[in-house]
């Protein structure tokens, strides 16, 4: 039996996406046997990465229920700033907030969980270009390859990858009793 068989997990995307961000936690994850939806403004709809690599969503962020998935991965890139944007995505990641579930993000990604409103006092890490951003949100930033503070995990950039989908796996199965 797979570690995460049986979790769904809720990827977000818009263009402009950071590939290796995208691409790399959804492959680890469906090792790990967990059932990936990714969720965009439309559904089934094709979005494109920074280098124009395609990326189709399952859901529209409309869609989405917060109560069927485990934990939510947002990727970085220019695609944040377009996410943010959506009331939706804002509304789920207060609901993921309160629920204590996993919201893993990356980059430029936690533009997201600060126009939701959730980083006060949290320790997390992001691209240097946004730490003021986060800082002004109430966050407590470091510069560190991952940061776990409880159900928050954060990581810089595509080299922090490894270390960033290895906490977010171990705080998924943590809090979902996995093996």
């Amino acid at each position: 039996m797979k570690n995460l068989e049986n979790l769904k997990i809720l990827i977000l995307v818009e263009n402009q996406f950071e590939d290796l961000e995208l691409f790399y936690p959804r492959y680890r994850l469906i090792e790990e046997g967990a059932q990936v939806v990714i969720a965009g403004p439309k559904g089934k709809e094709m979005y494109h990465s920074k280098h124009q690599y395609p990326c189709q969503s399952d859901i529209a962020f409309e869609e989405v229920k917060g109560k069927d998935y485990a934990a939510i991965f947002i990727p970085g890139g220019y695609a944040p700033d377009k996410i943010r944007t959506h009331s939706k995505v804002l509304e789920l990641l207060r609901e993921f907030h309160s629920q204590e579930k996993v919201i893993a993000f990356i980059c430029h990604a936690g533009w997201v969980p600060s126009s939701a409103n959730i980083l006060k006092g949290v320790k997390c890490t992001s691209y240097p270009n946004i730490k003021d951003d986060l800082i002004h949100a109430g966050a407590q930033w470091v510069d560190e390859k991952v940061v776990i503070d409880r159900h928050f995990i954060s990581s810089r950039k595509p080299d922090d990858l490894p270390y960033f989908c290895s906490a977010a796996i171990e705080a998924i199965k943590k809090k979902n009793g996995a093996r």
